[in-house]
């Protein structure tokens, strides 16, 4: 990344932005009201990528007792491939740890190699297939999962 990125918990003022970011990323996207909704959860961090007062990129962890789940991650496509997907990831798995989870799961659509990649360099495992998970276009995912020390 050659500017400055600032990770920090999200805002409302955020969600106009977020939401924007996350119909540019997926063929399903959360509304702005679902975001709306879990901001202020205290079982949920809504981490941001900041840069240039703007939303380059955010994760949506969602915990519950001794495990998470990393429900979201999008980077602006200007953005990616330049590490703050990684950044992003680091400061998910770090809120989970707060929270007192030994485990984080995730999903992501069965072409995704990228994704996939990232979440095995990090440490994550693949540990099956949800049949049909994805819609629009209907796709199965890969299940990932990671205990945390």
């Amino acid at each position: 990344m050659t500017d400055a990125v600032r990770l920090r918990q999200a805002e409302e003022d955020d969600l106009d932005q977020i939401a924007q970011l996350e119909a540019d990323s997926f063929a399903q996207p959360w509304r702005r009201e679902t975001f709306a909704s879990l901001l202020g959860r205290p079982s949920v961090d809504i981490v941001v990528a900041e840069s240039d007062g703007r939303v380059a990129g955010y994760a949506v962890v969602r915990s519950t007792v001794g495990e998470s789940e990393l429900a979201n991650l999008a980077v602006c496509p200007a953005r990616r491939r330049a590490g703050l997907g990684r950044a992003l990831l680091r400061e998910a798995v770090d809120a989970a740890r707060k929270r007192g989870a030994t485990w984080v799961f995730l999903a992501v659509r069965a072409s995704n190699d990228g994704a996939a990649k990232l979440y095995r360099q990090f440490g994550f495992q693949e540990i099956g297939t949800q049949a049909s998970y994805y819609r629009e276009p209907a796709e199965d995912a890969r299940v990932f999962a990671m205990e945390l020390p």
